[in-house]
């Protein structure tokens, strides 16, 4: 009886554990944790309900021995009919004071991008390419950046 009972309450406790998968993730690491100028890490997102809203995340992994306080990027998007558009973005990873901005675990520091409640126009294969746009050929201590796409559930 008392096994049961925690057979069911373990079981209870995965199925509220477990959040919903994203509709895409996918991660590009950087060797040797270098971000070379012709580096542009690109993710083909097939969208099928542009009724659906969807929250796109850019996240970005880097060191503590990062020593910039941002990045800038170029973010290209290009839709189903060839049509394209490319946008600077800059990610904050510290604060004026030193201290990071995103999630620090040991030496290694997480720091999202969001854009949210996002409406495409077009069903199909979106091309999202990221490029890195500072004024050096290469950015150090950068180790991988993913691309995660979630439906927003309302």
């Amino acid at each position: 009886m008392i096994r049961n009972s925690w057979l069911i309450i373990g079981l209870i406790a995965i199925c509220f554990s477990c959040g919903k998968a994203p509709f895409y993730e996918k991660s590009v690491s950087f060797k040797n944790k270098e971000w070379t100028r012709n580096l542009k890490p690109s993710f083909k997102v097939d969208i099928k309900d542009i009724g659906q809203e969807y929250n796109f995340t850019l996240s970005l992994r880097t060191t503590t021995d990062y020593k910039y306080s941002n990045l800038w990027i170029f973010l290209k998007t290009e839709a189903p009919d060839g049509t394209s558009a490319r946008e600077p973005f800059e990610i904050v990873l510290a604060n004026p004071d030193g201290s990071w901005v995103g999630n620090k675990s040991g030496t290694i520091v997480e720091t999202p991008l969001y854009f949210n409640k996002r409406k495409l126009p077009l069903k199909g294969n979106y091309t999202f390419t990221v490029e890195q746009g500072i004024t050096n050929s290469e950015v150090n201590e950068v180790l991988d950046i993913s691309f995660i796409v979630e439906t927003v559930i309302n």
